[in-house]
């Protein structure tokens, strides 16, 4: 649903129209008849999306020699 109004009532009534807006709903600011800005609410995406595999090639520059040895506080458990 979209709403027009001029932006003399916008400037009077901002605050109540930008907490009215359920998302995808959008008000049109007019002025002299002609559509100057729209307002728009943009749903609140809370959970960010997943990077994609691989991005983090190239990322490790250094691994120290040992690192696969096994770690001395559980060398009891291997032997």
């Amino acid at each position: 649903m979209s709403a027009t109004i001029t932006i003399e009532e916008a400037q009077v009534s901002l605050k109540q129209l930008v907490h009215g807006l359920a998302p995808g709903e959008e008000v049109i600011i007019t002025e002299n008849q002609l559509p100057v800005a729209r307002l728009v609410c943009e749903p609140a995406n809370t959970k960010r999306p997943r990077p994609a595999p691989g991005l983090g090639k190239g990322s490790i520059i250094y691994m120290a020699p040992d690192f696969d040895a096994p770690l001395d506080d559980f060398k009891e458990y291997i032997e």
